[in-house]
């Protein structure tokens, strides 16, 4: 059965790096949705993953930049456990709201400096209007969906 999960776990990496997240932070996130209530060590993630200790650590630490895991205390316990943040995901797509508004600016000011060429203009407007429509609606989305789940 572990070997199922551990399979589907690639799989869902795998959609993630494809999608632009860096391949081993993507593996040890998936790794670590289907962790024991404890998390998981480094040492266990690096042989779960077959990868080496140094390969989890970076990765360790791009996730915790991005608030998706965090690292478990236990009273008495020296080894580092690393588990998910209950609200990584949509911590995430919070964070990026700005990103898509400022990246709606940058595509304004590209059909601005294109004038003479009509269908790039066109085509930057575009994209300016679905990089606004992201940064309204995913917040909104974040909150219907918390309001939905009890959050």
């Amino acid at each position: 059965m572990e070997h199922r999960g551990v399979d589907t776990a690639e799989q869902a990496a795998g959609m993630l790096a494809g999608a632009g997240m860096p391949r081993m932070p993507a593996r040890v996130m998936m790794a670590l949705v289907g962790s024991p209530d404890s998390g998981y060590s480094a040492a266990e993630l690096a042989d779960r993953l077959g990868v080496s200790a140094a390969a989890v650590s970076g990765a360790v630490r791009y996730l915790q930049s991005l608030r998706m895991i965090q690292r478990l205390s236990r009273p008495g316990d020296r080894i580092a456990r690393y588990d998910l943040m209950d609200d990584g995901w949509h911590s995430i797509v919070m964070a990026n709201a700005p990103m898509y508004a400022k990246l709606a600016e940058a595509m304004e000011a590209i059909a601005a400096d294109n004038g003479d060429a009509p269908l790039s203009v066109a085509r930057a407007l575009r994209v300016a209007d679905f990089m606004r429509f992201l940064a309204e609606r995913m917040p909104q989305l974040v909150v219907e969906w918390e309001r939905s789940h009890g959050d």
